[in-house]
């Protein structure tokens, strides 16, 4: 039995076997040239894409809200706004302490005097207040009832004539500037500004008055309007609220002894009339030209 040869021989097989490894090998190169010319234009963008990627980022970073720095004022001073809300505490007790007390008034330019505060338990007031009008020379009282707020002249050396009042306004009028003595505010109206966060006071501790017990807080006004809230000056109170000295324009006011109780409510000094209320400017001599007379 004769063997079947290919007709090439074994050199046939050998050129044939290296034909279809060439193809196979051209196979293969041809899938790796498509891949490497499709990875060519991906080399390409990286550059611009890597360019533009920072730009980007900055421009979101841009849009983004700025949050402002927190707003500064200038602060107060701790030792002050204490002050401040220790004297509204006290006057708010002076508001509610009802009471009849003595204060010697001390003026530079006249007598030591002594002015009678009485404040009822209904919330009404009287002060009488010797040398009151008239350039000191007359007493007078002002109150505030549920009648209203009244000027009662006094007897006097100078107005000998019985005590009588005239009705100035409603209970809670401002008594006018030519008929102010100005020693109630401390006990009335002044207390209502002293007890207000609102109104325009620098306060401060102070050295008490010589005669004076609790606690003294010196009060300036930080408004330049001429119609100040009160007067600037030093304001003295005890725990309870009781006033013990003021010291203002008009003098000095001192406690001169314990308080009494109060009334149940304030009494006029004299029956209500009508006439003229007594101003606080002294009266003109009769024989001056503007009195009448030549």
């Amino acid at each position: 039995m004769h063997a079947h040869l290919s007709p090439a021989g074994p050199h046939g097989r050998d050129r044939q076997s290296a034909r279809v490894g060439k193809a196979a090998a051209e196979e293969v190169r041809a899938p790796a040239a498509g891949l490497r010319t499709a990875a060519r234009p991906a080399r390409r963008l990286a550059g611009p894409l890597a360019l533009a990627l920072p730009a980007l980022l900055v421009a979101c970073t841009a849009d983004e809200p700025v949050t402002p720095p927190p707003a500064t004022s200038t602060p107060v001073p701790v030792g002050m706004d204490a002050a401040r809300d220790a004297l509204a505490a006290l006057a708010a007790a002076a508001q509610d302490r009802h009471l009849v007390a003595g204060y010697t008034l001390r003026s530079p330019d006249a007598p030591d005097r002594t002015i009678m505060v009485t404040s009822a338990n209904d919330g009404t007031w009287r002060v009488d207040v010797p040398g009151g009008a008239l350039g000191g020379t007359a007493d007078v009282s002002l109150a505030a009832t549920a009648d209203g707020l009244f000027q009662c002249a006094l007897p006097s050396a100078a107005r000998p004539e019985p005590a009588s009042c005239v009705r100035l306004g409603d209970r809670d009028d401002a008594v006018p500037r030519r008929l102010d003595p100005r020693v109630q505010h401390p006990f009335t109206d002044w207390l209502d500004v002293l007890t207000d966060r609102r109104a325009p006071l620098a306060v401060s501790p102070a050295q008490p008055l010589p005669g004076a017990s609790g606690a003294c807080y010196s009060v300036e006004t930080t408004s330049a309007s001429i119609n100040a809230p009160l007067d600037v000056g030093i304001y003295c109170y005890d725990p309870d609220g009781t006033p013990t000295a003021v010291r203002t324009a008009f003098g000095t006011l001192t406690l001169a002894g314990p308080p009494g109780p109060a009334p149940a409510t304030v009494q006029l000094a004299g029956p209500v009339v009508d006439g003229e209320p007594l101003g606080t400017a002294a009266p003109e001599p009769a024989d001056s030209p503007s009195a009448g007379t030549l």
